[in-house]
């Protein structure tokens, strides 16, 4: 198979770790405003904030087999990106795959479904990105597919794509678009760190903003 690393290996993991420290919203804002993950994915812990390359599984609902192939194909910094169809009926990650995943070394989950296991999760440090928590059990009996274009939270995912994920939210950035990207977050930071001065020394948010009263 095909993995992540091998679509996306000339991004520099710099370049991907200075994502995460801008931030999703920022990166969003000044990556065009475009590609905006559903909001209903969130974090199980709020002080999550990662960034990395996408290793894509699509997934039948209620089954965990091809997770769990999908952890061989993944590696350092990648973040496993599981389409699990918003199905939040049962829990086909836990605390045992979130320790297989540290051992790989990878960044992050994201799931659109739901995982069990939250608290020990959030003790082990990984971060999570669910549509939900359940403790039903899963099957292992339905195969999916590992590395292929996969629909999460509305927006689509392609294998070796990034994803920037914190508490505000997750975005995804072309492989292509990462250095674009970082270039005009920082300038968009930039830009706010003068409103945030200029209203401490007393400026309006409409004047900063160029607007009127009403």
């Amino acid at each position: 198979m095909t993995t992540a690393a091998d679509i996306a290996g000339t991004t520099p993991a710099g370049s991907i770790g200075r994502l995460a420290a801008l931030g999703a919203a920022t990166v969003y804002e000044a990556n065009g405003q475009q590609d905006a993950l559903d909001p209903a994915l969130k974090p199980l812990d709020p002080t999550s904030r990662v960034a990395g390359r996408a290793v894509t599984v699509d997934l039948e609902p209620g089954d965990n087999w091809y997770i769990h192939v999908a952890l061989l194909e993944a590696g350092k910094g990648d973040i496993l990106v599981v389409d699990a169809k918003g199905y939040t009926q049962a829990g086909p990650w836990g605390d045992v795959l979130t320790l297989a995943a540290q051992e790989r070394g990878l960044a992050a989950l994201v799931i659109d479904g739901a995982v069990r296991d939250s608290q020990e999760i959030i003790a082990s440090g990984f971060p999570v990105f669910t549509r939900g928590i359940c403790i039903r059990k899963t099957t292992k009996v339905q195969q999916g597919k590992v590395n292929v274009p996969v629909m999460i939270g509305g927006v689509l995912i392609n294998p070796g794509d990034i994803l920037v994920g914190d508490a505000d939210g997750l975005v995804r950035v072309r492989p292509d678009d990462v250095e674009a990207a970082v270039a005009s977050s920082e300038k968009r930071e930039q830009k706010e760190e003068t409103m945030r001065t200029k209203i401490r020394e007393g400026a309006s948010t409409l004047d900063l903003l160029g607007l009127s009263k009403p």
